[in-house]
């Protein structure tokens, strides 16, 4: 089985298959595409017909698109539970997971996943906030609910913590204010090995987008290659 991906400092859309697998001790290749060369279009056309990533290859089995992928572990690998045993459960993780599969524009628009930079307050607005305080309330409320049975949303990990994890990335680089409940999520999310391997490996890159982050070109980062797009 293979896992196609991007940057992992960027690509949010690859995290969520990826911290699935791991956090399901599910074994897997990782395959790495650079976004933002000129390379990308051919690479990425080698496993997925929609040209983005992440892909999903298993045999003869091509699957694309975060969700898609999901769906598609979690049926080979009926073992590990990643949807909620419980039928209401299970529908309430599938509509949050549609929910920020589709929703949220506001948000990834503003606050694009950047795992590595540091920019408190940059991108907010009162539109953003809604977005912010959306997501907190389902946090809120699942934590509420399941919080006896362990410290995921649904008690133990299911797609829902990993369709989440983006955000919690997003949450941390921007510095957003989380209400005490929500905040408590996020903080154990961060905290889980696998999301820290991620962050360390994010760490190791250097491809930076020279438009959107001068910043990188400081100084202290002569290994930086600075991508102009």
């Amino acid at each position: 089985m293979k896992l196609v991906i991007g940057n992992k400092n960027y690509s949010s859309w690859s995290l969520r298959p990826w911290l699935l697998l791991r956090q399901a001790g599910i074994e897997f290749e990782e395959v790495q595409v650079r976004l933002f060369t000129g390379s990308f279009a051919a690479e990425i056309a080698r496993y997925s017909p929609a040209g983005k990533v992440p892909a999903l290859v298993d045999g003869d089995v091509t699957v694309w698109d975060s969700l898609a992928i999901a769906e598609y572990v979690a049926e080979r690998f009926p073992e590990k539970t990643l949807w909620p045993a419980d039928r209401a459960e299970r529908a309430v993780a599938r509509a949050i997971c549609a929910e920020m599969h589709s929703g949220f524009t506001n948000l990834r628009n503003q606050l694009p996943m950047n795992v590595t930079a540091v920019l408190p307050g940059c991108g907010w607005n009162v539109a953003v906030q809604r977005d912010v305080d959306r997501i907190a309330a389902i946090w809120g409320g699942l934590r509420q609910q399941h919080g006896a049975r362990g410290p995921f949303l649904f008690g133990e990990f299911t797609v829902a913590d990993a369709f989440f994890a983006p955000v919690v990335s997003r949450f941390a680089t921007y510095g957003i204010h989380l209400p005490e409940d929500a905040k408590a999520y996020a903080d154990f999310m961060l905290a889980l090995p696998t999301m820290q391997e991620w962050i360390a490996a994010a760490r190791e890159e250097r491809d930076f987008l020279a438009d959107d982050e001068p910043y990188r070109l400081a100084p202290d980062r002569p290994d930086a290659i600075i991508v102009n797009h």
